[in-house]
């Protein structure tokens, strides 16, 4: 069930107590009637105005409030005010007995808000703690199965296990309940989907093939975004099947690469994260994420929808996408059935690799552990969700003894770490661990491996701009950490990680290199530190999309490394030939489709491509292989390395595939 079902569950008629004695001309409850009814309505600013002037006749600490807080918490979450929705659906919940079953239908809504926002801002572990509140709270067969399918959509990526507990508790619903075929579909492409992620690609082809007989088979005479991404699930599952022709053929049935006017093209902010990173990315890694591109240009939604690699890898491509943008004309001429709905495939980027800095000051926390004689517990190998639970009872043990001890501190941060805990959930430990780290003495660096992960999840909506540099930027300030070298180096590097960085010369990216400066040049740092090699290797990245090649490459010399990249050269080899219409793939050319794809690739000092591989394309799948085979066919000029290695490694170039005419 998404936001908008949630805004229209069913309304009873309840009777409500106004906050005073005073005679209104209009009751409270005819107020909460017109509310009610605005929000079937698209004037969202209306309808919250309704819903607050309501919530100043209540009486604070009432039920009745707790309702109007609920009611009023979706609206906020439409106009993209998150963290206010958050506050109002925990509010609400605050105020309604659970034991009331007459309650049952708010409190249910309060929870699908809640995990819609979290779901919206990528935290799925929180998403699946508040829809699973959800399906627990809610009464009625259609409010349970909106529950669960929210649920299972976000325990595919946090909990494979669980979700397909939660598809067979929904086959129990559907048994007793009457439910139309769309309804179906829309668990069974959940199925899919799930299928596709553990590696079940035969019985997600079969799941995926009776999602589109709901449907109503391939042979409609109008598709349906559903109809499209589940005619897409199914295509990937041919692909990875091994079925290459039936692939094209379920994703010609989804219309992407086919527009009959205006185009798709690359966002002006469209790459690939690079690998490594916080989230361990590794070029093998590849996933599947569909968007929508918001009027002003910007992604409003990203979700995973098969990535090779995990569920956190499947995430971290997800937000990846939400730092993407339009040009507002370019979005004009994007039909919007394809910017509701778009899929892009991806992998990570090689060409400045970095490692996590979290983890850094994770090992600096462990190593502080271990010197004071705490025994840390191995990190689980498993299914995380798994372990989650005797990460929880390791903590309830230590707090049992001693809360204040530094084996609570080293329980906290092994539960922490745990992908499957939510960001509500972190948060409060990570700043008890922060109290026990401090009340110890611990180096800065200790604690701001606790600090810096307290005050990011403590914000909902950290992703929107300005909002990450809000939460750091005063931390580089902070006489505990402006005095520790790895402290406020590991604060600058996160800060402009989390800004961000634009192709072509901006003031973001110039704010960024006076940061990035302030650690290379850090006297204090060793010439090998790690940080300041991190620091040197993002100035080394931003000065080539400033177009300024002798600065990366002045850049990137200093790090010690070795790697031979077109970016940052001099002059990069000259391109002496390359194929022509003949590349055009001839499946593709049969199904009608147009497209393109983002290419990384080696040059040998011979002049010859290797190592090419696609870093995006669209539609997924479609023309990878094309792209890559176009560029090990393309001639470059003979470099001279005196040591015989590359003459140019991990440069990217895009490509488009369009049709004759």
């Amino acid at each position: 069930m998404r936001i908008r079902s949630i805004v229209a569950l069913s309304t009873a008629c309840i009777v409500i107590s106004g906050a005073t004695a005073q005679t209104p001309t209009r009751t409270v409850q005819q107020d909460f009637e017109a509310a009610t009814l605005l929000d079937t309505k698209d004037d969202r600013t209306a309808s919250l105005a309704a819903w607050q002037k309501l919530e100043t006749r209540t009486k604070p600490g009432s039920r009745t409030r707790g309702i109007v807080l609920v009611r009023k918490a979706p609206i906020l979450f439409w106009l993209g005010r998150d963290d206010d929705a958050l506050a109002a659906a925990r509010g609400g919940l605050a105020l309604l007995q659970a034991a009331d079953p007459t309650l049952a239908e708010d409190r249910t809504r309060a929870f699908l808000v809640i995990g819609e926002i979290a779901t919206h801002t990528l935290d799925y572990a929180g998403a699946v703690a508040a829809f699973e509140s959800a399906e627990a709270s809610a009464t009625a067969a259609s409010d349970k199965l909106g529950a669960m399918l929210s649920l299972v959509s976000a325990q595919i990526f946090v909990d494979p296990s669980a979700a397909a507990s939660t598809l067979a508790r929904s086959e129990a619903v559907f048994a007793s309940a009457k439910v139309d075929d769309q309804s179906r579909a829309l668990f069974g492409q959940q199925r899919t989907i799930l299928l596709l992620n553990t590696g079940d690609i035969k019985g997600a082809r079969a799941s995926a093939l009776q999602t589109i007989r709901l449907l109503g088979g391939l042979n409609t005479n109008k598709i349906t975004p559903l109809q499209a991404s589940v005619r897409s699930d199914t295509a990937i599952a041919y692909l990875l099947s091994g079925d290459a022709e039936e692939a094209r053929r379920y994703m010609a049935y989804t219309g992407a690469g086919r527009l009959a006017k205006g185009s798709f093209d690359p966002a002006a902010e469209m790459s690939s994260p690079d690998c490594g990173g916080e989230a361990g990315l590794k070029p093998q890694d590849v996933a599947v994420v569909d968007f929508t591109i918001a009027p002003d240009g910007t992604v409003s939604q990203a979700t995973p929808v098969y990535a090779a690699g995990g569920g956190k890898v499947a995430l971290e491509f997800a937000r990846a996408v939400k730092g993407w943008s339009w040009p507002a004309d370019k979005v004009e001429a994007i039909p919007p059935f394809f910017r509701y709905h778009a899929r892009v495939e991806m992998r990570c980027s090689t060409a400045f690799a970095r490692p996590s800095i979290q983890d850094g000051l994770d090992g600096a926390l462990e190593q502080w552990l271990t010197s004071k004689g705490v025994a840390l517990s191995p990190p689980s190998q498993g299914p995380q969700a798994a372990a989650l639970g005797a990460q929880r009872a390791e903590l309830a043990a230590a707090m049992a003894q001693s809360p204040n001890s530094l084996r609570t501190l080293a329980a906290i941060h092994r539960l922490v770490a745990n992908p499957t805990l939510s960001r509500e959930d972190r948060a409060p430990l990570e700043a008890q661990g922060l109290v026990i780290a401090t009340a110890n003495d611990a180096p800065a660096d200790v604690r701001l491996a606790l600090d810096l992960p307290a005050r990011v999840d403590a914000v909902t909506d950290r992703w929107k701009t300005g909002v990450y540099e809000r939460i750091l930027s005063p931390m580089t300030a902070e006489p505990a950490y402006a005095k520790d070298p790895q402290a406020r180096a590991a604060i600058r590097l996160l800060l402009v990680d989390g800004v961000g960085t634009r192709n072509g010369k901006s003031a973001k990216n110039d704010a960024s290199l006076v940061v990035l400066h302030q650690v290379a040049d850090d006297k204090a740092l060793q010439a090998n530190d790690p940080l300041r090699i991190g620091a040197l290797i993002r100035i080394a990245s931003i000065e080539q999309r400033n177009g300024q090649v002798e600065a990366a490459r002045a850049a990137f010399a200093s790090t010690g490394l070795t790697a031979n990249q077109c970016a940052i050269m001099d002059a990069p080899p000259k391109m002496v030939s390359m194929p022509g219409s003949e590349a055009f793939p001839m499946e593709a050319l049969r199904w009608g489709f147009e497209g393109w794809t983002q290419v990384q690739y080696d040059v040998g000092a011979d002049g010859t491509v290797i190592n090419q591989r696609a870093l995006l394309s669209y539609p997924p799948f479609i023309f990878s292989e094309a792209g890559a085979k176009f560029f090990g066919k393309v001639k470059f000029a003979k470099t001279y390395r005196p040591d015989g290695g590359l003459g140019c490694g991990a440069t990217t170039q895009r490509v488009g595939f369009k049709l004759p005419g």
